[in-house]
């Protein structure tokens, strides 16, 4: 069945929010449902800064969700483009889902001039991993956190 990406709409909201509760679910996180409305807002509103994009089915079914944030950076004069979220659903991963919205995610970073486009991923996550070594260069960075 085809395949294809595009930004969220207003009448995606419940079918993103399975996504974006499965999603929080796999990290074994949780959010406060203000921030998840807060940030459906921000993704399906008028914040330039932000960005949602989803992948469909023919059939219109939600398979998959990208949610980017635009950012200014201290060592460039252009704009970075972060991959804060992506998910896919697990019956679809290995299908192409993945690399079609990190796609979408590299056409709309290249649309706003964005000259580093980045994400992080859990160090044991090796199926994510395996798709991400074959589209980006693995930084040499480790992460570090406020306790």
């Amino acid at each position: 069945m085809s395949l294809s990406v595009r930004p969220l709409e207003p009448g995606d909201h419940d079918n993103w929010l399975v996504l974006f509760r499965d999603y929080i679910a796999f990290y074994r996180e949780s959010v406060p449902d203000d921030v998840i409305e807060l940030t459906w807002s921000r993704l399906t509103g008028d914040d330039p800064d932000m960005l949602g994009l989803t992948a469909t089915r023919g059939d219109g079914r939600l398979v998959g969700m990208a949610l980017v944030v635009f950012h200014r950076s201290t060592w460039s004069s252009t704009w970075y483009c972060y991959l804060e979220d992506l998910y896919v659903v697990p019956a679809e991963r290995g299908q192409g889902v993945g690399r079609a919205l990190i796609e979408a995610v590299y056409a709309a970073a290249d649309a706003r001039g964005a000259t580093r486009t980045y994400w992080v991923t859990e160090a044991d996550n090796a199926a994510a991993r395996r798709l991400y070594d074959g589209v980006a260069r693995r930084a040499p960075f480790v992460q570090y956190r406020r306790s």
